[in-house]
């Protein structure tokens, strides 16, 4: 299981980043700078492989979490304005099969205005996505870095 953190590049400096947790827990997680005008190539090619999902709201959802289907998965890391913009200006990504989370967790992250309802913060999606590939153990301790995180801010 590879995430793969589509950051949008003010996201990258700030104190209240959480894709940065789970790159510190899970080495593997690719952070890539989102570019309008010049698409990640490697991130292309790991869409074309067709072992990609994205993790992104939609009013429907093409399907649900299945770890053996997927391999990767995106997730784009910025505020939720950037977010939208990031996902209406990249065609490549509408494409992609999008996972909606089961969880009816609400966030913790409190660190910015203008959240969307149902909204989870970057690392509490990977969380979620590992709690429904069996991975509890890894998310239970991505909470705990998260808790730590939110404390000291």
């Amino acid at each position: 299981m590879q995430f793969i953190l589509l950051t949008h590049s003010r996201e990258i400096s700030k104190k209240t980043n959480t894709g940065q947790l789970v790159q510190q827990l899970i080495p593997d997680t690719q952070i890539i700078i989102w570019q309008r005008t010049q698409p990640d190539k490697k991130l292309l090619q790991l869409i074309k492989s067709g072992a990609t999902a994205l993790v992104y709201p939609a009013e429907e959802t093409t399907l649900s979490v299945d770890p053996q289907s997927f391999e990767n998965f995106i997730l784009i890391d910025g505020t939720w304005q950037e977010a939208r913009k990031i996902y209406n200006r990249s065609p490549y990504l509408h494409p992609l099969p999008r996972v909606q989370l089961s969880s009816e967790k609400v966030s913790n992250y409190s660190l910015r205005r203008n959240q969307i309802e149902g909204g989870l913060c970057t690392v509490e999606c990977v969380a979620e996505l590992l709690r429904e590939n069996s991975c509890s153990g890894l998310a239970d301790e991505l909470d705990v870095l998260f808790h730590q995180f939110m404390a000291k801010i």
